[in-house]
């Protein structure tokens, strides 16, 4: 039996650098984690994909 993955995991981003379209939270993001400033609760809304 074949094993098939959804595209949406399939091609899901693994670095900052693979995410398209979303430089201001991904600068965001890099900027809290090389500050060593990281929120308890991080909330991300939208659709998937």
């Amino acid at each position: 039996m074949e094993h098939f993955i959804v595209s949406a995991r399939k091609y899901r981003p693994v670095t900052f650098k693979d995410v398209v379209g979303q430089e201001a939270i991904t600068n965001t993001l890099l900027n809290a984690i090389e500050n060593d400033h990281l929120a308890q609760a991080l909330l991300f809304t939208g659709p998937r994909g």
